[in-house]
């Protein structure tokens, strides 16, 4: 799979960042991909299949989420591994057409956003085609593969944090809040999702929004952090039995301390520091650890975020 492009010299795209569809992209789609759409999805669903009997005995015992439900990252991730594989030495005529595709210049890329601004979604954008591998992971009864141009598919690029907070309480059902709680984390995780009687959530753990993050040094963090709902007291106070030395959680002068957060961050140019970005990543999944050893089965705790 290819690389990051550029949309500009100065704007480079996020991970996962659906890229504008030049001409010479949809000339190379038209030229190597638009001959060979049925084969294409034939083959997709031959490779998901695979992917399917390898997933569906690990995924399935989560009784909130049966398998594929909610799974279009695990998918999406494991196709594109196979892909990578088959495409290392291509026998099939589809990955002929793909490696040719390529080396004329086609892109190939994992890509996420809203759909249709009503839920999160992985997939995939070869050229000018949208293509998505786990299109039944919200309506299970959608076929497992669709193909559509990308103007046509409702994929659109999460453009700012109140985008991903109205897309998320729609799907999730659930409210968003700051992140006063876990302030060393705010900078890259400055929301908290809500709801009574379901495990609490920091947003997002996801490439895309934690580079989105990064981008502009913490400013659209820091806004959402001085602005967004404050966690109820009692809900926040739920929170401090999980933290650490290594994740303090804070329950008076939070907002203030996630403010800091995202100052100090910026003025050390953190957002630029690729060790930095890893070790929160890290910070936030002690975190998570720490909370499922000290509550199991409590509701309250909290819990990976998800992508999908």
């Amino acid at each position: 799979m290819t690389k990051d492009l550029l949309i500009s010299a100065n704007k480079p795209l996020l991970s996962q960042q659906p890229a504008p569809v030049s001409s010479r992209q949809a000339e190379l789609t038209r030229q190597f991909l638009a001959p060979l759409l049925a084969e294409l999805e034939q083959y997709l669903l031959a490779v998901r299949a695979e992917t399917d009997a390898a997933l569906a005995p690990l995924l399935s015992k989560d009784a909130e989420r049966p398998y594929p439900k909610g799974r279009c990252t695990e998918i999406s991730l494991d196709v594109q591994k196979r892909m990578q594989q088959r495409l290392s030495q291509p026998q099939h005529p589809v990955e002929q057409a793909l490696v040719a595709f390529l080396r004329g210049g086609g892109i190939i890329r994992h890509i996420w956003g809203a759909l249709r601004e009503s839920y999160f979604q992985n997939a995939f954008q070869f050229g000018a085609l949208y293509v998505d591998v786990s299109n039944d992971t919200v309506v299970v009864t959608k076929p497992k593969v669709e193909i559509l141009p990308m103007e046509d598919s409702g994929l659109l690029a999460i453009a700012d944090l109140p985008h991903f907070a109205r897309v998320a309480e729609r799907y999730w059902n659930t409210t968003l809040y700051a992140n006063h709680a876990a302030p060393s984390l705010a900078p890259v995780l400055p929301m908290i999702g809500w709801t009574p009687g379901s495990p609490m959530r920091l947003h997002s753990v996801s490439d895309y929004m934690i580079d989105m993050m990064r981008r502009d040094a913490f400013k659209g963090a820091r806004e959402w952090l001085a602005s967004a709902p404050v966690l109820p007291d009692e809900v926040a106070a739920q929170l401090r039995q999980y933290g650490s030395a290594r994740v303090p959680i804070v329950q008076s002068d939070g907002g203030k301390a996630a403010l800091a957060a995202c100052d100090s961050a910026a003025q050390a140019e953190a957002h630029l520091d690729l060790d930095w970005r890893a070790a929160r990543i890290a910070d936030y999944f002690a975190l998570v650890a720490n909370a499922a050893t000290a509550q199991a089965g409590d509701s309250s705790a909290l819990r990976a975020g998800s992508a999908t």
